[in-house]
């Protein structure tokens, strides 16, 4: 059993005082006529003796029962277990010139990493996840929420050309790591998804490996596009599209730096995932989500059965008695 308000119960330390009043007080006054004989009443007076003790016997329960019925007494019956996952997910997502390339059906890199990742982010109930995008530069997009909705409309917002062009992972992994590295949650993950190689920023994707595994977080990296690369087009000034192209002419398509992604993972105790299309990279986050969840048993009591009402009736009651008899059996005689 618990108490809903306890401070009510304090109520009950005026008992003494009330004993003070009833016994010591009221001892001291006197009657206001005196009689030398009650025989001249006629018998029409009988002299109740220890009234004084049931009265304070009744004011004594009145005070009790109302004091607990206000401090709300609840039996707590009938909890359930249910079982939670302690995950917090910081999403690195590549938004890089190269995320462009058409490679991935119906549209393009960017737009399927979007969506899949969107769709993941149904999959996480009762887990935090944030979202940081890189190109040149990373910043974070949305940091660790419960609201995953809004952490939906933050991913359908973003945008290649948001960042300067170029592939910053090692900062990106950094960003990453410091929204992470305070979170007392049962599992810390980083997942990684790019489709180029790093050359921009100031942190060595390496550097952020050993960050991300003093913290004791995991990062799973996942490297985007068909073997062999994929062209990338390039939006021109007067709104048309064209594909990239290397000095000599030649058309350029996008390189990935697998080493590096797998040597990330296998320092922070993750693991590499190549992911060609589609539906490989819907497959490869329900994986690592799989692998992740760490299922542990939390406690949550169903109903609590209020107490007050079948408390109060009784307090009430001894209330009216008391009054009942002041005014009938032992009402002063003025």
């Amino acid at each position: 059993m618990r108490f809903e308000n306890p401070l009510f119960l304090f109520v009950l330390a005026a008992l003494p005082l009330l004993y003070r009043y009833t016994f010591r007080e009221a001892s001291r006054r006197y009657a206001a006529v005196r009689y030398s004989d009650l025989k001249s009443l006629g018998g029409r007076l009988r002299v109740r003796r220890g009234y004084r003790g049931t009265l304070f016997a009744l004011r004594v329960a009145a005070l009790v029962f109302i004091a607990v019925a206000l401090a709300r007494p609840q039996l707590e019956k009938g909890f359930e277990t249910i079982k939670a996952e302690g995950i917090d997910i910081m999403l690195g997502l590549d938004i890089s010139g190269s995320m462009r390339a058409e490679d991935f059906k119906p549209k393009n890199r960017i737009y399927v990493a979007k969506q899949v990742v969107s769709d993941f982010i149904t999959l996480i109930t009762n887990d935090r996840a944030g979202l940081v995008v890189f190109a040149s530069k990373s910043f974070t997009k949305c940091p660790l929420t419960l609201d995953h909705g809004v952490l939906q409309t933050m991913i359908e917002d973003v945008e290649i050309g948001m960042i300067e062009d170029g592939t910053a992972i090692g900062l990106a992994l950094a960003n990453c790591v410091a929204r992470l590295k305070d979170s007392d949650a049962e599992s810390k993950v980083v997942i990684l998804l790019t489709d180029g190689v790093n050359n921009r920023g100031e942190i060595d994707p390496l550097t952020g490996a050993s960050l991300a595994k003093a913290a004791g977080i995991r990062v799973y990296t996942i490297g985007v596009g068909k073997e062999g690369g994929a062209r990338v087009p390039v939006p021109t000034r007067d709104g048309r599209m064209v594909y990239a192209r290397n000095r000599d002419g030649s058309l350029h398509m996008t390189e990935l730096d697998e080493d590096t992604l797998k040597e990330i993972a296998r320092i922070t105790d993750g693991r590499y995932h190549r992911a060609t299309d589609e539906k490989a990279l819907e497959e490869i986050y329900k994986k690592i989500l799989e692998m992740e969840r760490t299922a542990f048993e939390v406690k949550h009591f169903k109903h609590r059965k209020e107490l007050a009402k079948y408390i109060l009736p009784f307090g009430v009651l001894a209330m009216f008695v008391e009054i009942m008899l002041l005014s009938t059996v032992w009402r002063k005689i003025p």
